[in-house]
């Protein structure tokens, strides 16, 4: 690839296709993403504006209404997250390599897929610390199938008491956590047959209420053993915004190579706690 046909723009563009493709935590369906347009730079304020429930009153006929201001809170979203890629390929290398410049093109998808390890890490710890208290259930240990599906039922259960939609919810599971659920039967039979095909951002399939997806960036459980954290939740507990700032090409000053780098920017917040719920989980 010459340096010269170089577009950032398109680059940037395809970074962020890359990202999103391969996301869990950070996936969107399992977070909010829409303030993404509002970042410009490193150390921006995203204002995310919720608004209070209305008052349900009884009517009675002849008797004046009370009408109420729409109350509203705000909470911001700081982009705090800022990490960059850069790599160079000499001259001599790239022309030996099959396809030229293709060398370029195929270390800065690479180079996605890194920083997208990175700031999924982040936002799984970002939800681990963030879940309510009260919705955490204590370590388990899970020996058999049935003990993984039930855990999904359970983890359900909490979302319901806290009015948490069903519309929306995920669960992200551990490789391990996963190979238990597909020796039961009722998560082998549950949703269409792409259910049981894996699909882009982790997701596995379907069942006890969750889209499922599995991830290798699980968090460590708070117990004293070895577990990994279950998270569930739905798409409105957490928000996330990203944006690839910049992209740059150039040639090395002393030598012959391309140097291509990279800023990727982020933040995350989890602005409904209520609206996840984990499980220190062992499996054994």
């Amino acid at each position: 690839m010459a340096i010269s046909a170089f577009k950032p723009e398109i680059w940037n563009a395809d970074l962020l296709v890359t990202l999103e493709k391969s996301l869990v935590y950070a996936a969107p369906g399992v977070v909010n993403r829409e303030y993404e347009g509002d970042i410009a730079q490193y150390g921006d304020t995203v204002h995310i504006t919720t608004l209070a429930d209305p008052t349900v009153g009884t009517y009675t006929p002849h008797t004046d209404i009370t009408i109420e201001d729409v109350d509203d809170s705000d909470q911001t979203l700081l982009i705090d997250q800022a990490k960059y890629f850069a790599f160079e390929v000499d001259d001599v290398e790239k022309r030996q390599a099959r396809n030229g410049g293709a060398v370029l093109t195929e270390q800065a998808r690479k180079a996605a897929y890194k920083l997208r390890d990175v700031a999924d890490q982040y936002v799984a710890g970002l939800m681990a610390a963030g879940v309510d208290v009260g919705n955490v259930i204590g370590e388990a240990t899970l020996a058999t199938p049935a003990a993984a599906y039930d855990l999904l039922v359970d983890l359900g259960v909490v979302l319901d008491e806290d009015n948490v939609p069903g519309e929306g919810r995920w669960v992200v599971v551990t490789p391990a956590f996963h190979g238990l659920l597909l020796k039961d039967d009722r998560f082998v039979a549950a949703g269409d047959a792409a259910g049981a095909a894996t699909r882009a951002n982790g997701m596995v399939g379907e069942a006890a209420g969750f889209s499922i997806r599995k991830s290798n960036n699980a968090p460590d459980g708070p117990g004293a053993g070895a577990g990994k954290l279950i998270v569930a939740g739905y798409n409105g507990a957490t928000t996330y915004a990203e944006q690839i700032n910049n992209t740059e090409a150039a040639r090395k000053e002393k030598g012959f190579a391309d140097i291509v780098k990279g800023l990727h920017l982020y933040g995350a917040k989890v602005i409904r706690p209520t609206g996840l719920a984990a499980a220190d989980v062992i499996i054994g």
